[in-house]
């Protein structure tokens, strides 16, 4: 993931492709509306989420290498454009099943999520420094190296051991196999409030990697895919210090820290310096594990077993939909409006953005309910309540 996502933006602009960058981050958002819920509700209802993930894996290695074949042979770009959104539709499942897949192997999701899910850092920093390395934060040899690993990921899954789902009804409606049976989940108060703070992060946040790298680069860095990789360094961090932070906290103030951690971040971005900028993708790794990690985790203790994969699948919707269309095209819209003739005018950029998470703080800050005064103190529900 971190070798499409980190230098697609330099890699379309080094083929004339520029124009079509907000459209070809939010192809990802485009696709979560759709392929998570259905594959999830395949997962929690018809087929062991390792099979689909297995076969998602095969089939967007498949989409990278056509969609980084267009951009290196000069296609149309609408062409370009749609491939990039097959390669979308693809991968856009497999973070929520992967998550699946871990957790059900979990007896204490609390204590161990975190290091395991660090793992995932390690592999999208590693994906990144070969990159750099490659010489290719401008070039589709980005692309085919993350084809060849998600290749490498399908193998891996025959390794794995089966996630059976769990039997369902003979006969569900249209609705149920869509996957659309998961929006009940929003009923829940609490549960509503977690998940639309995280689209509501998620539309600022969607700004970090289309357009810190040209930051960078304006300011006469190279190498730009690899000094991304810094926010990474401290994700790895917090998420070992995940299971610290759940024992001692209440999650009300674990996810309002990441927030917080999110706004000093683009402030930081919006003073215009080299160093204070890297501070800024310094802190993204904070700011990512506190919302985005916490908030599966969360799911994973509130959700029945069997809606799990669908929860994590909704979770996908409204970050990685929701969020992510309207931060990809709106941060977008707000680029354009912020460009000038000698350059874009970075500070106001990232300040208007700085302003977005403070207003996702303080909806979260006071919105969210925690433990209700109506259940019993030691119950396990009045536990799970308390975070």
């Amino acid at each position: 993931m971190g070798m499409w996502f980190v230098p697609l933006t330099t890699v379309l602009a080094a083929h004339g492709l520029e124009n079509i960058r907000p459209y070809a981050f939010a192809a990802s958002a485009l696709a979560a509306f759709v392929s998570p819920l259905i594959f999830g509700a395949m997962a929690d209802r018809h087929a062991s989420p390792v099979r689909v993930l297995r076969w998602l894996g095969l089939a967007t290695a498949a989409a990278m290498a056509l969609a980084s074949t267009a951009i290196k042979l000069g296609w149309n770009p609408w062409l370009v454009l749609a491939l990039i959104q097959l390669h979308a539709l693809c991968t856009s499942p497999t973070w929520g099943l992967a998550s699946t897949i871990v957790l059900a192997r979990l007896s204490d999701a609390k204590q161990q999520f975190g290091p395991i899910r660090a793992m995932a850092t390690l592999g999208w920093m590693a994906g990144c420094w070969l990159v750099s390395a490659l010489n290719a934060d401008t070039s589709p040899l980005a692309g085919y190296s993350g084809a060849v690993t998600w290749l490498v990921l399908s193998v891996f899954t025959l390794s794995l051991p089966s996630v059976e789902p769990p039997k369902s009804a003979a006969h569900l409606t249209l609705r149920e196999r869509l996957g659309l049976d998961a929006l009940s989940l929003l009923k829940n108060h609490d549960h509503r409030v977690v998940f639309i703070t995280a689209a509501l992060f998620n539309i600022p946040m969607a700004a970090f990697y289309p357009y810190t790298p040209p930051h960078l680069r304006d300011l006469g860095m190279e190498h730009t895919t690899a000094w991304m990789t810094l926010g990474q360094i401290t994700e790895v961090l917090t998420m070992f210090g995940l299971a610290w932070f759940l024992a001692k906290w209440r999650l009300k103030w674990i996810l309002a820290a990441g927030l917080v951690f999110g706004l000093v971040r683009y402030g930081l971005c919006a003073l215009d310096s080299k160093a204070l900028i890297l501070a800024g993708v310094t802190l993204h790794g904070c700011s990512f594990t506190l919302v985005f990690i916490t908030a599966q985790i969360y799911l994973d203790e509130r959700v029945d077993s069997a809606w799990r994969a669908r929860a994590q699948a909704l979770l996908s919707v409204m970050v990685g939909g929701v969020g992510n269309l309207i931060g990809y095209l709106g941060t977008g819209w707000w680029f354009a409006a912020n460009a000038r003739p000698a350059g874009e005018n970075w500070p106001v950029f990232w300040s208007g953005l700085t302003v977005a998470v403070a207003v996702v703080l303080v909806y979260f800050l006071l919105a969210y309910h925690g433990r209700s005064a109506g259940t019993a103190k030691d119950s396990p529900q009045a536990r799970l309540d308390s975070n």
